[in-house]
Formats: structure tokens, C-alpha cells, sequence
């Protein structure tokens, strides 16, 4: 049920969503070269099965039944309730089966002939991934999702993602287009197939950009990532992931990832962290939506000052960088510097000449005036609501889409707005606004509390002709979710990634 609410400043608007539902090796195939969009249908999609009040496994004739290997998913290209199905993702937001479906996915995954990434493997994918996560232990993973498939998967999608600049640019926007802009997902699987259930799945004129933080103390990382992974193969001028903190080395080894990994995957596992890790380094750092919206993970960025040095006299090309990082030396860089960064990291230095990254991924927004070090997290920057208008005026932009923040970091930041609905409005100045947006519901998944956040995830649409109005959609969390055990200490590790164990993190690198 949708219920319109008109609560934000100025021209937002909001819609709140209540979600009442609950190794077999493979040919490998090179990854083709996409350089332009297959012809996708913009008709309406046909009818799935309707709602429950919870979502159910599939199931064939015994709940306990093993999927019969290969089971196909779709017979002559009907669904199973009979209509046909588009070749192509359509333009209307999909129908949300929650119905048990008469036929379970084709497993185990093969990586398509050519490494022609299609609609109905991407289908078949999520539904094996939801299928598995119900019915499976996540050790048995690799029974669905053989290794020389994720292989192939991942090598693709890096090919694919390396090529990309720092600031991914989304100018191609067309008057019947849209643009959804997500938050942190955290591996919560289920509430991210909601979220591509209901917006309609990535299309000809409906671009996806995800703002990071893929993996990670939700016990679906891997999963949500790789399905993310697919669509972007699939539409790869579509559909645009960037890097979170959480895509990094250090992080992963402390927050679950890396041990969810190695508890799918096995003996194997060493091999499949790896092969994620360079996949990470790959992922760009920003975009820019349509000339006039900027998002990133965490936000803004120094600038690192070149001057020329006085050992280089005669040689234009060497440059002394300017580290210094007190309060009163800082100012905002530009999108020139961020172009040239250096993103291939591991993960991005507090320290010395690259810290662009690191401050694109780690930096928060605070109601106090000015640029400074963010001493609270160790890396990254503090930026006030005169720097916003700053950025803002000085790049002609009307909004800066952020993430980085759930309900656990905004209780410690005194005079922020909490993130019971998924989103908060942080500085609204002369230029435009500065706006958090989280996609995470009910974060995070293991909490040590007693009383949980229960907080709303939220996604923003953002609408022709201008691009800059943001609408916001907030949704509840799928429940309840499948029983698993955590993959990290939750009980012991901090909520928000304050304090970090810097030493830690150069050793981790």
C-alpha cells in the first residue's frame, strides 16, 4: 500500500512504502564488448503472482525438496501464470511476487554462451539468490553459483568498471527518463530485490546509480554485490556502481565480509575474497546526474595543492604536493583533482599524497561552519553548510546526494536529523541542498541492543526535466529474514566506523 506524504522543504516529495511481505564447474566464455544498449521495451510488464503476507521460499511439491539440477525457470518464454514475458526490462515498476512460484531456478548458474549477460540470467540469478538464502546453508553457495561462473562474472564486470573514470558522468538523460539514486544496502539481499522490484528494473530510460557499501554486516554481501555486478554487465550505460568504505580491505576483514566469503566458498574462499577486492578497486568514486547532482559515499574532497618544486627547476612535470591538514589550510578541491586521484587502492590513505579517495569514501557533513580533519572516524574531512554552498555554486550543481550514515552513526552526531526514514535533508542553502540517503531497513541486521533502530530504508527518483528534485520513496524491511548466524563479532566491533584502527588498516593493506 503507497500513502503520499509532502513533508520535505521546498520542492522534495516523499512516498512511503510499506512492505507487509514477509560445484559444478562451468565453460568460461570471454566477456564481449558492449558499446551500446540492446533495444529494451518500454511496455508495461505482465502480472506475477500476487502478494502474501510474507514472502515464502520456493518450493516444488516438498519444502524440503533439493532443486533438480537443471530445472529450467521459464518454458517457451511464458511465466509461470501464463503471460508472456518482455525480452527486455520494461519502463513501469515491476509487479512484487512474493507468491511461492511454481518452478524453482535453474541451478547451478552457468555463465551464458558468449558472455551475453541477459534479462532472463539476471532473473534466474536473483531468483537463485533468494531461493538459496532460504533453503541452502551458505556453504552450499558454490552449488548454485559455481566458481568458474562468479569467475567470469567478476572478470566482466572489472573489465568493465576499471575502463570508467573517477566521476562517472550521466549526461544521456532523455525527457522520458529517470534516475534512481540508492544508498548503503550492507548485504541486506532481500530488501535490495524489493527495492529493484518496485522502482522497475534498470531500463532504457531508467538509470540506476548505487551510492557504495555493497558488503558487509548484512550476511548477504557477496550475493547483493555480484547481483549488482549483473545488471551493470548488462546495462552497463544504465546501470552506474560506485565505491563505498566499505568496499576496502580493511573494512571487509572486520565487518564480515571477508569471513561470509570464506564460510561460502571454502577452500576456494582465499581465491573468491581476492578476486572481489580488485573488483572493488575498480568501482569509481562519484557521478555527476544530468550537469546539476553530485553523489558520492561520503562527500566532498580537499584539494591537494601542486606547487612546483625547487629541486625541479626545468621540469614542468615534477610537482611538490602541499599535505598540510590543519583546519585553517584546507579548502575544497576540484573536480579536476578528483579525475586524477588515484582509486585503485585497497584502501585509500588518511596520509600523504592520495587522500582524495579516502575523503570521497570516509567524509561527513556537520552544522558547524568550515573544512576540517574528521577526527572522530581518523580519515576523511568535516564539511559545514558554508562549504555545500560552496561546492554547489562554484560547479553550477543543485544537489549533493550522499550516503555513509545509518541510524547507529546519526545518534552520535548531535544536530543532524536521525535516519528513521531513510534520508535526511542536511543543509539547505542559497545553491541547493545536501541530502544523506540510506537503503538499508532495519539496520543493521544483527544488532546488540535490545530495542532495534527499526529504521526505514529510502531511495530518490530523480525526474525530467531538470534532474534536481529530488523524490524520496521510503520502505520497510522484508521480514522475517532467514535465519543465519552473523559473520562478525557485532557485539564487540563499533556500529558507525568511528575509531578506526588505523594500524590495522596499513598493516591490512
Amino acid at each position: 500500500m503507497l500513502s503520499e506524504t509532502d513533508d520535505c522543504p521546498t520542492s522534495s516529495s516523499t512516498t512511503t512504502i510499506t512492505a507487509t511481505t514477509a560445484n559444478t564447474p562451468s565453460a568460461i566464455s570471454p566477456c564481449p564488448h558492449q558499446s551500446h544498449l540492446p533495444s529494451i521495451s518500454n511496455g508495461s510488464p505482465p502480472p506475477l503472482n500476487h502478494p502474501s503476507s510474507s514472502p515464502q521460499p520456493i518450493q516444488t511439491e516438498s519444502p524440503h525438496q533439493e532443486p533438480q539440477v537443471p530445472i529450467s525457470l521459464t518454458t517457451n518464454g511464458v511465466i509461470n501464470n501464463g503471460s508472456p514475458r518482455p525480452d527486455y526490462p520494461s519502463s513501469s515498476p515491476q509487479p512484487i511476487p512474493t507468491e511461492s512460484p511454481h518452478q524453482e531456478p535453474q541451478v547451478p548458474i552457468s555463465w551464458p554462451p558468449n558472455g551475453a549477460v541477459t534479462l532472463d540470467w539476471i532473473l534466474n540469478l536473483m531468483a537463485a539468490f533468494e531461493w538459496a538464502s532460504r533453503n541452502l546453508s551458505p556453504s552450499d553457495l558454490p552449488s548454485v553459483l559455481p566458481v568458474p561462473v562468479f569467475d567470469s562474472l567478476v572478470l566482466c564486470g572489472s573489465k568493465i568498471l576499471h575502463k570508467e573514470p573517477n566521476c562517472v558522468r550521466i549526461e544521456d538523460c532523455g525527457e522520458n527518463s529517470k534516475v534512481v539514486v540508492v544508498g548503503d544496502v550492507h548485504g541486506q539481499l532481500h530488501d535490495v530485490l524489493f527495492l529493484l522490484r518496485h522502482t522497475g528494473f534498470p531500463s532504457e530510460d531508467r538509470f540506476f546509480v548505487f551510492n557504495g557499501d555493497y558488503v558487509d554486516r548484512g550476511a548477504w554481501g557477496l550475493e547483493t554485490f555480484l547481483l549488482l555486478l549483473a545488471w551493470k554487465i548488462f546495462l552497463p550505460q544504465r546501470v552506474y556502481l560506485l565505491r563505498g568504505n566499505h568496499e576496502t580491505k580493511y573494512c571487509t576483514s572486520v565487518y564480515g565480509f571477508e569471513k561470509e566469503v570464506m564460510m561460502k566458498y571454502g577452500d576456494q574462499g582465499k581465491h573468491v575474497y581476492r578476486k572481489c577486492l580488485g573488483c572493488f578497486e575498480g568501482l569509481p568514486l562519484a557521478s555527476i546526474i544530468g550537469g546539476c547532482v553530485y553523489t558520492a559515499h561520503g562527500g566532498l574532497f580537499r584539494s591537494v595543492a601542486a606547487t612546483p618544486s625547487k629541486r625541479s627547476k626545468g621540469k614542468k612535470k615534477n610537482r611538490r604536493i602541499s599535505l598540510s591538514s590543519g583546519p585553517n589550510s584546507l579548502s575544497l578541491g576540484s573536480f579536476e583533482e578528483l579525475s586524477k586521484a588515484r582509486r585503485s587502492v585497497l584502501d585509500p590513505p588518511w596520509e600523504g599524497s592520495n587522500l582524495i579517495p579516502g575523503d570521497v569514501l570516509w567524509s561527513d557533513p556537520s552544522m558547524r561552519p568550515g573544512l576540517s580533519p574528521n577526527e572522530e572516524r581518523g580519515i576523511g574531512l568535516l564539511w559545514g553548510p558554508d562549504c555545500t554552498e560552496n561546492f554547489l555554486k562554484k560547479f553550477h550543481l543543485k544537489l549533493i546526494i550522499r550516503s555513509h550514515e545509518g541510524p547507529d552513526a546519526r545518534e552520535k552526531r548531535p544536530g543532524l536529523a536521525g535516519m528513521d526514514e531513510g534520508y535526511t535533508i542536511d543543509h539547505v542553502v542559497e545553491s541547493g541542498k545536501l541530502i544523506t540517503l540510506f537503503s538499508a531497513p532495519d539496520y543493521p541486521q544483527f544488532q546488540a541492543t535490545e530495542e532495534r533502530y527499526n529504521n526505514k530504508g529510502a531511495y530518490i527518483v530523480l525526474e525530467p526535466p531538470n534532474f534536481d528534485t529530488p523524490v524520496f520513496h521510503s520502505f520497510e524491511a522484508i521480514l522475517p529474514r532467514p535465519k543465519v548466524n552473523p559473520y562478525y563479532d557485532y557485539e564487540v566491533v563499533i556500529d558507525s566506523d568511528e575509531e578506526l584502527d588505523l594500524a590495522a588498516m596499513v598493516s591490512a593493506s
